[in-house]
């Protein structure tokens, strides 16, 4: 029996490592394509709307690569979407469209942005922005699913890993311990069969 039990948990072992390295390949991918610890930011207000909404979930490529890259901040152009820590403060992350781009008193680079749904630029939140704020261009944006993200915030998210693989672990241990039952029933002649009646003695003479 402890045969038996120790041969099970290798393949529920198996299944776990599978999705812990599927896991980490997409994460390290999403990594390396987007040139970013964590290429995800979610809309959290209403100053880019219809152009982007509340939940929306942002894939933002790195802004802090080299100058010869079309989404550092050399190259940024106006009508970009961007993403950058606030200038006042640089307390919060905002996303907005580059609206001007123009070199300060000291010659340098700076940037005026404005919410799409706002009337005008913000002192302070827009303006000035420099590449010491800048945080990436938006490449990609997935309508509305930012809200499961919310729903999912650790520590709730850790849980739920955990549940799934709890499930991977118990099924893969249900599986193995089905299969002998099977074979076992198959064996000892549990299954219905039918043998024809023995043919009756030949008359005596």
């Amino acid at each position: 029996m402890l045969k038996k039990d120790e041969s099970k948990v290798p393949g529920a072992v198996k299944d776990i490592v599978i999705v812990v390295i599927g896991v980490a390949i997409v994460w390290l991918g999403l990594r390396f394509a987007f040139g970013t610890n964590n290429p995800f930011y979610v809309v959290s207000s209403g100053s880019m709307i219809p152009t982007l909404n509340i939940n929306d979930v942002l894939i933002v490529r790195d802004g802090a690569v080299g100058n010869g890259s079309t989404n550092s901040f050399t190259s940024l152009k106006v009508g970009d979407i961007i993403v950058f820590h606030r200038p006042v403060g640089q307390d919060r992350v905002i996303v907005h469209r580059v609206a001007e781009i123009y070199n300060n008193f000291e010659g340098e680079r700076t940037i005026r942005t404005k919410g799409d749904a706002n009337p005008s630029s913000i002192p302070g939140v827009d303006y000035p922005i420099r590449a010491q704020q800048y945080i990436g261009k938006v490449a990609y944006v997935i309508p509305g699913i930012g809200l499961i993200t919310k729903i999912i915030s650790p520590p709730v998210n850790y849980v739920i890993i955990v549940v799934i693989l709890a499930i991977l672990f118990f099924n893969r241990i249900g599986r193995r311990r089905k299969d002998p039952e099977t074979s076992q029933s198959s064996s000892t002649g549990t299954t219905n069969t039918f043998s024809p009646p023995s043919p009756p003695p030949p008359p005596s003479n």
